[in-house]
């Protein structure tokens, strides 16, 4: 009897056409979860793709904007029989190989050597293109050049990986990619920025090592002297202290031989040296006040690595303490217009190294000082 309740009851449901909708919705959800997930990727898969599609265009937009900064400094500056687009143009794909490490001895030299064979390189060809410019307007277009070829290979890597990304629908890939845009983005504009300082020849935040440097000479030289390319000493005397100051030669954008300059003068000094210091930039941590001087031991060269490993073996032979001060800057100021807050750092900076100098250097002794960075705008 109570069975054939139940029956009657579950027969009503069906008639009424309920169970079916039950029975639909239940099939839907079965079908959506089974689904769901590849439907769910490629719906974020397409929403990241439109981002860095956006992204990218603003990319090439800047490439295109310093590629066409350069080319009119160019023609403004250097006064070129010839339309120089083609030339940038071959200019920007061009590569620098890496000596092979699988063996690293002498690794150095061989690194330093292809190094300075693209800079000799890149030197010719701006002096080709620029025969009405001075010789240190030179290393300025050099280093706007430069600053092209780094837009035009960050641009050319983000594409790569977007198309691939895209081609193989790897939302993986894609994902990184959306990741590191926001750093690659700032440093694109920094670099848009940067193409300004050198077509126009300001001083950017590299240069607040060779500022600090050029604020200790000044107005007690008693020598000035070239001990290595683009590199110059200036000797002073400091309460009976000798300080050969080794800095990159402006006003032109370069940052010089330091390491090979400091070699060679404390081959020619002997034991006389009794303190190496080096002033550079340094890249701050987000919180981190830009400006702010710190002080450390060591040598302070950033870059390839060639002028600190020249510099860390004389001292190492000859045990010469290093010490080191940094003034905080972030990627972007570094190589954009310099900001008051760094250049004031100088001052402090100058004061700093009189007191280590009185402090570390017995009287009658020799101190080197390097200043480091790209010499733009700073004579």
């Amino acid at each position: 009897m109570r069975e054939d309740f139940f029956l009657n009851q579950l027969t009503r449901f069906e008639d009424t056409g309920l169970g079916m909708i039950v029975w639909l919705v239940w099939l839907a959800l079965m079908m959506l979860f089974l689904f769901y997930p590849t439907m769910s990727q490629r719906i974020q898969l397409g929403y990241m793709l439109r981002d860095l599609e956006k992204k990218l265009a603003r990319l090439k937009l800047v490439k295109d904007e310093v590629r066409d900064r350069t080319i009119e400094t160019i023609k403004r500056v250097g006064k070129p029989e010839k339309d120089p687009a083609q030339d940038i143009d071959r200019l920007m794909e061009f590569f620098v190989i890496e000596p092979e490490s699988m063996d690293p001895y002498g690794i150095v030299y061989k690194l330093e050597h292809i190094l300075e064979t693209g800079e000799s390189k890149f030197e010719d060809e701006i002096r080709k293109l620029s025969p009405a410019a001075e010789e240190y307007k030179v290393k300025t277009l050099t280093n706007l050049v430069e600053v092209a070829r780094t837009t035009n290979y960050l641009y050319r890597i983000v594409r790569h990986y977007y198309l691939l990304g895209k081609k193989t629908s790897n939302i993986y890939l894609i994902l990184q990619l959306q990741m590191l845009m926001p750093q690659l983005m700032e440093i694109t504009e920094a670099l848009r920025l940067a193409s300004y300082a050198f077509a126009y020849g300001q001083p950017i935040g590299d240069g607040i090592g060779v500022l600090a440097a050029a604020k200790l000479a000044y107005g007690k030289e008693k020598a000035r002297y070239e001990i290595a390319k683009d590199t110059t000493v200036s000797e002073i005397e400091f309460e009976n202290r000798r300080v050969l100051i080794v800095r990159a030669t402006g006003p032109g954008g370069t940052v010089g031989r330091p390491g090979e300059g400091v070699k060679k003068l404390i081959e020619r000094e002997g034991d006389n040296v009794k303190l190496i210091i080096t002033i550079d930039a340094g890249l701050r941590l987000e919180g981190d006040e830009s400006g702010k001087m710190v002080e450390g031991v060591g040598v302070a060269i950033g870059g390839p690595g060639v002028d600190k490993y020249k510099i860390e073996e004389i001292a190492k032979e000859r045990q010469i303490p290093l010490y080191a001060f940094v003034i905080y800057e972030s990627i972007v100021e570094a190589i954009t217009p310099m900001r008051e807050a760094i250049a004031k750092a100088a001052d402090t900076v100058v004061e700093k190294v009189k007191s280590v100098l009185l402090e570390k250097v017995p009287a009658g002794s020799t101190a080197i000082v390097a200043g480091i960075g790209n010499t733009v705008g700073i004579g």
